[in-house]
């Protein structure tokens, strides 16, 4: 019994752990566009990026094995117009676009 509850409370730190990181890196390029879109440049980008939230959730949710035509379409529209959409990965701008 006491074993369980070690593993649980392990596996808690983990997940807990993990998901404070995801955020974090989540909020880094979320911050990154975020800056770019009080540009004039983003106000196009808006409306593809808000599109693609749903697609964004469901990417996120199953750990990238969905992909939706919405959000493919905003990760491409924001690499070519942010250079800090370039370098990251295609969960962190999912992430980030779930953040704004």
């Amino acid at each position: 019994m006491m074993r369980q509850v070690s593993t649980a409370i392990v596996l808690t730190c983990f997940v807990t752990s993990t998901a404070f990181a995801a955020a974090s890196t989540a909020g880094s390029v979320a911050a990154g566009v975020g800056t770019s879109a009080s540009s004039k440049t983003i106000s196009g980008d808006s409306k593809v990026v808000q599109k693609a939230r749903d697609d964004a959730a469901s990417f996120v949710a199953s750990g990238g094995q969905i992909r939706g035509a919405q959000l493919e379409a905003a990760l491409r529209l924001l690499r070519e117009r942010h250079a800090e959409a370039q370098r990251a990965s295609d969960m962190e701008l999912a992430q980030a676009i779930l953040a704004l």
